[in-house]
């Protein structure tokens, strides 16, 4: 697979709790160069990098980051703030604790809200699936496929561990048809992001393979 394709697929990811905007706009600089998916950046930079790319690249971001565990009405707002300093792609993290509780009702409710909060642009539901079982997993594919997400992520990097080669090849199997998958957290390697690619996913959260190329 040409790594061209690859890089297609890619997320460029820049999410650390110190990124300054010299570091956030070369994310930028990068994503739009080596012609990424998008660039995922956190939320408070998103009005600056919109300004900045001028409509050449797709900005996401993410919200309820990392843990999960904000109210439903603060993860709506972050949605809605996201959109309109000029996000066009929304990353937002499940609450867990309902997952645990068996409050699958609370689950899909919450994300048909932030879905209509995303006003028509990209929701990818991220799922933490290194904190999941199997049976876990599997109910929350079709959680984020009735509720009408664009993809369902495998992890936010912040946790345990990221995707695995086994996550992926489950959820692809799972989800609905309308549904796509994106693999994100520990991706470090060309090789790697063509199986996880050849397995099922569409999209794939890394800032690791433009890192490769520029060291070449």
């Amino acid at each position: 697979m040409e790594r061209e394709k690859i890089l297609s697929a890619v997320d460029h990811t820049l999410l650390a709790q110190t990124a300054t905007w010299d570091e956030i706009r070369e994310i930028l600089d990068d994503a739009m160069k080596y012609h990424t998916a998008s660039a995922c950046i956190p939320a408070s930079y998103v009005k600056q990098a919109a300004a900045y790319v001028c409509g050449k690249l797709p900005i996401c971001t993410v919200i309820g980051f990392p843990n999960g565990y904000n109210t439903t009405a603060v993860k709506v707002f972050e949605a809605k703030d996201a959109i309109q300093n000029g996000a066009s792609e929304i990353d937002m993290v499940i609450n867990l604790g309902f997952v645990k509780n068996c409050e699958y009702d609370k689950l899909e409710d919450e994300i048909c809200q932030v879905r209509a909060a995303c006003d028509g642009n990209i929701l990818k539901v991220i799922i933490e699936t290194c904190l999941l079982t199997q049976e876990e997993k599997i109910r929350l594919c079709k959680i984020v496929t009735a509720a009408g997400a664009d993809y369902i992520k495998t992890s936010t990097g912040f946790s345990t561990a990221g995707a695995t080669f086994a996550d992926i090849e489950l959820m692809k199997a799972y989800v609905g048809e309308n549904v796509k998958v994106k693999a994100a957290g520990g991706i470090s390697s060309f090789d790697d992001a063509e199986q996880f690619i050849r397995l099922g996913a569409s999209r794939l959260g890394t800032s690791r393979l433009i890192k490769i190329l520029k060291s070449v």
